[in-house]
């Protein structure tokens, strides 16, 4: 099978939706399938050639949202030597101008809303609720009404999405296995990540860290976490607070002076991204993985975290919050501050044999919901009846 991704950008900063896109890719192609990406990124941006993949970058469109004449382009002319479209999020020219593009050259998709249709969105940002009901109305309802499945990566993003916006509800959907990459490491690989870890945040100096590896943004509580450790900072002294990831609004000032103010700013550390080996060390090594976000359709991170034997402590908001807590995996509270305090603590005080039945927990939790061999069938099954669908010139299909 031929599979085409259509995705605003390959750009590995951009997080959970990325990531999940390029392992999907890497697992089809163990199985004899090939796919190749269209994005709105540069043809000469950096990050394309690390990803591993075919990228087709066509640049940014128009200002008119229905518009990206390049993207279009391409997709006219690799549809007719492809199978099947898989579509990555919403309210971006990819998801938005691409339909017409499908529709015209006859190729059925699938698309994966990615958390987009939460109603924290409308709670958050009112105004601009509004103005994505018209796009809704206009362009962007037909991706999913016309879509062979909608596809979501838990139950609670389902229930959720049900209603965010009024016309095009009539869609078929269905759940699907999501993954994480697999960062558990080998000894000698290990090592080597410790090293690389160290050498990029040397300031911690072997101490015991509590690690927050996502977007530096406010949707990810940063601001939160920092003032919940500054208040157990005096009980616990021999622990840090690791702050690691792309900081894509210029919020981390911000925060460091927050940190200054709260009297902890020498122990909150920012390594910025981290990849590879160092990356999966800085989960291992972790006492505990936090993750308190406002919104999180499934939280990536968290299923890596678990995948490296690390408890993690996230808000109910991360939407996989249930599966791992009847894993017993780690702990789950609300998105305040007095809530992630509160876990913080709770997680602090439990004696050893607690945190070690917890990390025993952690691994079959990720086994069991979030690997990469499960979300790669499912993937494939529904790309299947997406193709079978087309075949049969069902409607629903964009045929």
């Amino acid at each position: 099978m031929r599979i085409m991704h259509l995705i605003a950008s390959v750009d590995p900063d951009g997080g959970g939706p990325v990531e999940y896109a390029r392992v999907m890719a890497a697992e089809h192609a163990k199985l004899g399938h090939e796919s190749v990406f269209v994005t709105l990124d540069r043809a000469n941006a950096a990050f394309i050639p690390q990803f591993g993949f075919p990228v087709f970058g066509t640049g940014p469109g128009s200002r008119i949202p229905a518009r990206a004449p390049g993207f279009s382009e391409k997709i006219a002319e690799l549809a007719p030597s492809f199978d099947v479209a898989v579509v990555h999020g919403l309210w971006n020219q990819a998801t938005i101008s691409g339909h017409a593009a499908l529709v015209s050259a006859g190729l059925s998709w699938v698309i994966f809303p990615h958390g987009m249709l939460d109603p924290w969105f409308r709670k958050a940002k009112p105004v601009k609720h509004w103005i994505k009901q018209a796009y809704w109305m206009l362009w962007q309802g037909r991706m999913l009404s016309e879509a062979s499945t909608v596809l979501f990566t838990c139950e609670e993003e389902r229930r959720l999405a049900r209603g965010a916006f009024v016309g095009h509800s009539k869609y078929r959907e269905r759940v699907v296995a999501f993954c994480a990459s697999d960062q558990g490491l080998g000894p000698e690989e290990l090592d080597t990540g410790r090293a690389s870890f160290k050498k990029q945040l040397p300031a911690l100096s072997g101490r015991a860290y509590l690690l927050f590896l996502s977007r530096i943004h406010p949707k990810k509580a940063c601001d939160q976490l920092i003032e919940a450790f500054s208040r157990i900072a005096c009980e616990y002294p021999a622990v840090d607070l690791v702050i690691a990831g792309p900081d894509q609004t210029g919020w981390q000032v911000e925060l460091e002076a927050m940190s200054a103010r709260l009297g902890v700013a020498g122990r909150v550390h920012w390594p910025g991204p981290l990849k590879g080996a160092a990356k999966a060390a800085a989960f291992a090594d972790a006492h505990a993985f936090v993750l308190p976000s406002h919104q999180e359709n499934f939280g990536l991170v968290v299923a890596e975290a678990l995948s490296t034997g690390t408890p993690v402590l996230i808000s109910t908001k991360v939407n996989i919050w249930r599966e791992i807590v009847k894993a017993g995996a780690g702990l789950a509270v609300d998105d305040t501050v007095d809530a992630t305090e509160g876990m913080l603590r709770s997680f602090m005080k439990l004696d050893l044999s607690t945190v070690q039945a917890m990390r025993a927990g952690t691994r079959p939790c990720y086994d069991a919901h979030f690997s990469v061999q499960q979300a790669a069938e499912d993937l494939l099954a529904c790309l299947e009846i997406a193709v079978l669908q087309n075949s049969h010139g069902d409607p629903a299909s964009g045929s």
